[in-house]
């Protein structure tokens, strides 16, 4: 399996902190956020990487390099046009080529067992999707995720609800494998209200279509890097507990 990690995005609500930097490269704990990401998927024993890159793309290529240094090998693909994550998957569809891969956004971070969490939740029935969750008091800021508690089979998913709106406390976290049918409905989804092509609108279309996503259930610690009090916030807990992302807490 090859692991896809979507790194192209300029972080504008970062401020000063992404001013000459992308936000993957920001540093948390003795680490950057992506090197965090990195080694946890290798973690899993993955080690064929698919990166892709825009926002100052240099800095990320020439710091992994081909990825000798961490174990693994790693293939940069540059999004010319931030077009959205969909916009970003479509472009691996030839890197990735016919077998199922992982993927996740280079400004999330997790405990590093929930990596092969979701390898292992995929390997138990092999659905189209495996789509990692996380709960949250309201998922108004990502996306919330409805499944059958029992089958853990998604039947809707609704980008940013309404604040305290939502029936669902599940948010999509950021962490998939999926088929390569993914790249068939991305090929069908239209420009968001935003401009973007979404990648919510393609998992969307493929529930509708009757194929079969599976919510994977996180635990231990979640934090999505996209504000400078999330920075800080997580340079915090990582200063009191060096451990965090190490253990299921």
């Amino acid at each position: 399996m090859k692991a896809v990690i979507l790194a192209a995005g300029k972080g504008t609500r970062m401020k000063e902190l992404t001013k000459n930097q992308p936000k993957p490269m920001l540093e948390i704990g003795k680490q950057r956020i992506l090197e965090q990401i990195v080694l946890s998927i290798r973690n899993t024993g993955i080690h064929n990487f698919i990166v892709v890159t825009g926002y100052f793309a240099n800095l990320i290529e020439d710091h992994f390099q081909e990825g000798t240094d961490y174990g693994i090998h790693v293939q940069y693909i540059r999004q010319p046009v931030q077009d959205g994550t969909g916009g970003a998957l479509r472009l691996t569809r030839e890197a990735v080529g016919d077998e199922p891969f992982f993927m996740c956004f280079g400004d999330i971070i997790t405990s590093i067992d929930n990596y092969s969490r979701i390898i292992d939740g995929y390997k138990q029935d092999e659905p189209d999707v495996v789509l990692a969750v996380n709960y949250m008091d309201d998922p108004c800021n990502g996306a919330a995720v409805h499944f059958d508690e029992v089958t853990h089979r998604i039947h809707k998913i609704i980008e940013k609800p309404p604040k305290g709106e939502s029936e669902s406390n599940w948010n999509n976290a950021g962490l998939f494998v999926f088929n390569t049918c993914v790249f068939t409905y991305l090929d069908q989804i239209d420009l968001s209200p935003r401009g973007e092509y979404e990648l919510t609108d393609a998992i969307r279309l493929m529930i509708e279509d009757g194929k079969t996503l599976r919510a994977v259930k996180l635990k231990g610690f979640w934090g999505d890097i996209g504000r400078p009090e999330d920075v800080e916030y997580v340079r915090g807990l990582l200063k009191e507990n060096e451990n965090l992302l190490e253990k299921e807490n």
